[in-house]
C-alpha cells in the first residue's frame, strides 16, 4: 500500500508522551497505517496527553477538528518565568510566589475572554518567521496578542511553590501564556479533552492498531453531539 493511501479512513486518539514531537507521533502512525497521516492540533515536546491524528481519506475532517474546545491539566512553578513558558526554556526573571489569596485574584482575572501575549517560543509567524525560530537567536520582537476564553479554571492542588490548574479553553489558547501571566511556568502540561473526545479513550503510540481507527462518520457524530450540548 503507498504512504499516502486513502486508507484506512479514521481517526486516531493517541496519548503522547513527553519527549517526541507531535510530528514524530504522526510519522509513527503513519507508519502504522503507511496511509496519509495528518493532525488535528498539536502539542509542545513536553506535553502529554490527547492527539487527534487523521488517517487516509479523513484528513478532510482538519477543518471540523482543529477549533474544538480543549482541556488541559497543568502544574505550574511559580518561583520563575522561562523564556518559552516550560520547562526547556531559560530561566528570565526568579519570583517570590503569590500569597494564596494573591493566587486566586490572579486566576479569577483569567477566567472568561482573554488576551494574552502570544509565547516567544510558538509557531506563529513574525515578519515571515517563526517567531520559535527568531527567540533561539536571540531576536527580540514585541509578540502580537491573543484573544480566547477561558470556559472554566479550577485550582485543584496547591503549595507555596506551584499550583495545578485543570482548565477548558478555546482552540488556540496558549497555556504557557496563562502560566506566565500567573507569574510562572508550566512545569508539565497534560491534554485530556478535544471536544468531545477524551484521553481515557486514547492509547499509546506504540499500542495503536489500525483497526483502532475512529470512522469519520462516527466522529461526526460525536463532534455534531457535543455542539448540541449531549454527552457523548
Amino acid at each position: 500500500m503507498p504512504p499516502r493511501a486513502l486508507d484506512p479512513a479514521g481517526v486516531a486518539l493517541v496519548d503522547k508522551p513527553a519527549g517526541p514531537s507531535s510530528f514524530a507521533i504522526v510519522a509513527q502512525i503513519r507508519h502504522r497505517t503507511r496511509a496519509r497521516t495528518g493532525h488535528a492540533g498539536t502539542l509542545d515536546p513536553f506535553a502529554t496527553g490527547l492527539l487527534l491524528l487523521l488517517s487516509g481519506r479523513a484528513t478532510k475532517l482538519a477543518p471540523c477538528l482543529v477549533g474544538l474546545d480543549k482541556r488541559y491539566l497543568t502544574d505550574i512553578d511559580l518561583t520563575a518565568r522561562t523564556a518559552t513558558g516550560d520547562p526547556e526554556g531559560e530561566i528570565v526573571e526568579t519570583l517570590e510566589p503569590p500569597g494564596e489569596a494573591e493566587l486566586e485574584r490572579r486566576v479569577a482575572g483569567l477566567r472568561g475572554a482573554i488576551e494574552l501575549p502570544i509565547p516567544a517560543a510558538s509557531a506563529v509567524k513574525i515578519g515571515g518567521e517563526r517567531a520559535y525560530r527568531l527567540a533561539r537567536r536571540g531576536v527580540e520582537v514585541e509578540m502580537p496578542l491573543r484573544r480566547s476564553t477561558v470556559h472554566a479554571l479550577e485550582v485543584i492542588a496547591y503549595t507555596d511553590e506551584s499550583v495545578t490548574l485543570d482548565l477548558s479553553v478555546s482552540s488556540g489558547t496558549y497555556i504557557r501564556a496563562i502560566a506566565d501571566a500567573l507569574g510562572g511556568h508550566c512545569r508539565t502540561l497534560r491534554r485530556t479533552e478535544v471536544g468531545p473526545f477524551s484521553v481515557t479513550d486514547a492509547v499509546t503510540p506504540e499500542a495503536f492498531e489500525p483497526d483502532m481507527l475512529l470512522t469519520e462518520a462516527e466522529v461526526l457524530a460525536r463532534v455534531e453531539r457535543g455542539q448540541d450540548g449531549v454527552a457523548p
